[in-house]
């Protein structure tokens, strides 16, 4: 004799934990942030074909403080990198971070001074999505594996406020270096 069969019919029980965890899987609200040729893509996603909205996050917020996902399309410059950090900072716990396309996880083919090889060394990513564009599919599939990392958090990891912050600051950042340096004539 279980407490479900003493409660009247329609009376749900849960932990409150599975129950902001479900909340939190299904109304992830990304923000509108593209860079280069993948943000077509992450566009794309949005469209009746491919339907992001099953997840729950059609809404694309143009605002930091009303987003809870950052999806890095394309590549980050050096110049770009101080204000994907602050917008980053600026979004509100628990917050996640996808990289999506070979640029935004290595650099893709842009091995140079001017582009940073990885948006991990600028904030904590997530899930990354590979691929020269990745298609929308791609995109699809790592937003499922998001909600599968949502599922599976606790209130604790947000409880301890003494750990160390897991990015790093713009002044940190060693490819941030070069603009630093002051411009010999």
């Amino acid at each position: 004799m279980g407490l479900e069969e003493k409660l009247p019919e329609g009376i749900l029980t849960t932990q409150l934990e599975t129950l902001v965890n479900w909340s939190r899987e299904n109304s992830t609200w990304p923000l509108l942030f593209g860079l280069a040729c993948c943000a077509i893509e992450m566009i794309a996603t949005g469209s009746a074909r491919h339907d992001i909205s099953r997840y729950g996050s059609e809404l694309f917020r143009a605002s930091p403080r009303q987003a809870d996902l950052m999806i890095v399309s394309g590549r980050v410059s050096n110049k770009m990198a101080p204000v994907i950090k602050r917008l980053h900072d600026q979004m509100s716990e628990p917050k996640w971070v996808i990289a999506m396309g070979i640029c935004a996880s290595a650099g893709g083919p842009f091995n140079n001074y001017a582009i940073v090889q990885g948006v991990d060394k600028i904030i904590p990513v997530d899930v990354y999505v590979p691929g020269c564009p990745p298609r929308p599919e791609s995109l699809l599939y790592a937003l499922d594996r998001l909600r599968a990392k949502q599922g599976k958090e606790t209130f604790r990891t947000y409880v301890d406020f003494k750990a160390p912050p897991l990015s790093k600051q713009p002044d940190e950042i060693s490819s941030l270096e070069s603009l630093r340096r002051p411009q010999l004539a």
